[in-house]
């Protein structure tokens, strides 16, 4: 049988990698041995990781997991003693071996750069952390953080979980109500941001989203703020404190002990109906699961560089910055955009400081890919070992871009899906195995995964459930003061089983694709297929750029798909161009499943880390509620769409007249 692969890993590429050799270590030559033995005992998987990765301890811990308290809430590494701030700084720091190392770098919007070693960065979150302390954090505080992609960023993180306080991150593109929200939700003492940060050359101003944001959060006592831009703002003196404060303070001279179940961070995720869910985060927990999938997943080690295009709002902002310091590699921050000030900056930045592995999202790809290709061949890029990619599932074309374009068919994607409640991936591409377009290779080691179909039997070759059928080191301690909502989120359909909320297919060469949301998932006459295959038919046309496909009530199917296209530069919307693009998915897909109708968009709706949000699509369509929008950076996207289905729904009732 024909294999669907691409990149093939040479025997000394599988030798080379972390993975293997702790594979050795434990007696395995065989991936697909390894990965049922990771699963089929969890406590001695785990146990065996957080070994292999050098995590230390203030006290052992005298079990590995406990499932006394039910599947949804096992209790991992019991009585044991940590601090994530000893694994991540601490150990290097103090190390002369690797002290000097590089730790973080830094570069702004307008092309200036900073970079810190492990002693430079460990010196400086305990000048921080002190600060911290005299202002009246204490261990369980909790601390908001709104700020841009800047150094202080990343030190405020360890800074409060050196001293046990809980931080919570929220993106840096939010307005006040959104920022508010989270504050109250999480009961923050504490808002930190800056005064401003650059994108795209332009200044966007933070401190007045944040004082407004305030306003609307009684329990905030103090706000520091990072002069970033030295702009003029307003000044409370009773509440607002000068980050200089804070970073000129005698450095703490301990790491808080923490026990392994103890808060690390409340990461909130947009809820369909509003009040958005705090997943929490613990400090045996996010760190040991992102170090995990980031060092033997993508093998991510001292000497290299991570640098996720991202912000530290979203999961991968935590994860490049534990992912990377708790392996000893460097974490790579970048403030602006990645085609200013022009359309080689993505490129530049790989080439000038040397990454080693990069992170983006398909529709990053896709924006990229409108420039011509000698954009990238400009710069050096060989230093590329891995690239990431996350948000959103892939389209062929722009997959395919990424590998033979930028990669020259030798750097592995490592397509990558899990969530924030994950702390990393449930499916990824493991190295040792072969990488097909689009696809996942495996589940990441100690992920029981498996397809169900609505019976809740396991399934090949046809779209089901993710669900997994064991718990993990990473797994969300449940929702901030929310319990039962955690548990009808993902504990409501089969006893013992984690429902995702993926559609996925799993083949008979065992490649796993994501085809979309359950959600999200259209049921045409009785034909399920997932919007990913709808958009990826209609991006193969050369006119279009990107795409979103809904599902809409039809009085024949049940049932029928809606798209929206954004076409590229050049190319103009026309009546034939619509018949092409209804007629191409009808070709791809069956004509069963031919789109009720195509309209062209300037732009579709989507988060700040450019996943396309389509539930805000459909409700806009369909004139209904649209839930929590505060993480879109592109609100009029949805306007736009509102009006065209206002539009639809007059001409419907005309003809119906």
């Amino acid at each position: 049988m024909q294999t669907k692969a691409v990149w093939f890993p040479s025997k000394e590429l599988i030798e080379s990698t972390r993975l293997y050799q702790w594979m050795q270590k434990l007696g395995y030559d065989d991936y697909d041995r390894f990965f049922e033995a990771s699963v089929h005992d969890i406590a001695w998987f785990w146990d065996k990781a957080v070994k292999e990765l050098g995590i230390e301890w203030f006290q052992p811990y005298t079990a590995t997991l406990d499932l006394s308290r039910g599947m949804e809430w096992p209790k991992w590494f019991t009585d044991g003693k940590i601090n994530v701030v000893h694994n991540a700084l601490d150990k290097w720091s103090h190390d002369p071996g690797t002290s000097e190392q590089c730790a973080l770098v830094w570069e702004g919007d307008d092309g200036s750069v900073k970079k810190y070693t492990f002693k430079q960065l460990s010196d400086w979150v305990a000048c921080v952390a002190q600060g911290l302390k005299q202002e009246g954090i204490k261990k369980g505080d909790c601390i908001s953080i709104y700020m841009p992609m800047i150094p202080e960023t990343v030190v405020i993180m360890l800074a409060a979980a050196k001293i046990g306080a809980v931080f919570s991150p929220a993106f840096s593109g939010y307005g006040a109500e959104a920022v508010a929200t989270r504050l109250n939700a999480s009961s923050a003492k504490v808002l930190v941001t800056a005064d401003g940060f650059l994108r795209r050359g332009k200044v966007v101003k933070m401190k007045e989203e944040a004082d407004r944001a305030a306003a609307l959060a009684p329990s905030v006592e103090k706000m520091i703020v990072v002069r970033r831009l030295g702009l003029e703002i307003s000044w409370q003196a009773e509440r607002d404190v000068k980050w200089e404060e804070l970073e000129s303070s005698e450095p703490i001279d301990y790491t808080e002990v923490m026990s392994s179940e103890d808060p690390l961070m409340l990461l909130y995720t947009s809820g369909t109906t509003g009040k958005p869910k705090g997943t929490v985060h613990t400090h045996a927990g996010f760190p040991l699961k992102a170090a995990f999938d980031a060092g033997m997943g993508m093998n991510v080690k001292q000497g290299d560089t991570l640098f996720w295009v991202t912000d530290m709002g979203w999961m991968m902002g935590p994860f490049l910055v534990f992912g990377a310091l708790v392996n000893g590699a460097t974490a790579m921050l970048y403030e602006g955009t990645p085609e200013y000030p022009e359309p080689d900056r993505l490129w530049k930045l790989i080439a000038e400081h040397g990454v080693s592995h990069l992170g983006i999202s398909p529709t990053l790809i896709r924006s990229l890919m409108k420039y011509d290709v000698s954009w990238v061949q400009k710069h050096d890029i060989s230093c590329l070992q891995v690239i990431g990619s996350t948000g959103e599932p892939w389209n062929p074309e722009p997959w395919k871009w990424l590998f033979e374009k930028i990669g020259n068919k030798r750097v592995p994607i490592f397509n990558y899906s899990g969530g924030t409640e994950i702390s990393g991936g449930i499916l990824g591409n493991v190295l040792l195995k072969p990488i097909a377009p689009t696809t996942f290779n495996s589940p990441l080691p100690g992920m029981a995964v498996s397809v169900y179909d609505e019976s809740g039997k396991h399934v090949i070759n046809q779209v089901g459930e993710l669900v997994i059928k064991q718990p993990w080191v990473g797994m969300t301690n449940g929702f901030w003061e929310d319990p039962e909502r955690y548990k009808e989120a993902y504990w409501n359909r089969w006893p013992d089983t984690w429902v995702h909320g993926d559609w996925v297919i799993l083949d008979d060469e065992g490649f796993w694709t994501i085809t979309g949301r359950s959600d999200d998932t259209l049921n045409v006459a009785g034909k399920r297929v997932g919007p990913a295959e709808i958009e990826s038919a209609l991006v193969n046309h050369n006119a279009v750029l990107e795409a979103g496909a809904i599902g809409v009530p039809d009085d024949l199917k049940g049932e029928a798909a809606v798209c929206f296209v954004v076409l590229k530069p050049d190319k103009t919307p026309t009546p034939q161009l619509k018949k092409e693009l209804l007629n191409i998915v009808a070709v791809s897909l069956g004509k069963a499943l031919r789109p009720k109708e195509v309209y062209f968009v300037p732009d579709l709706p989507k988060t700040r880390n450019a996943k396309v949000m389509r539930r805000a699509i459909r409700a806009a369509f369909l004139n209904k509620e649209t839930g929590d929008l505060s993480s879109l950076e592109n609100a009029n996207a949805v306007d736009m769409i509102r009006e065209i289905g206002r539009v639809a729904e007059g001409e419907k009732q005309i003809r119906q007249e």
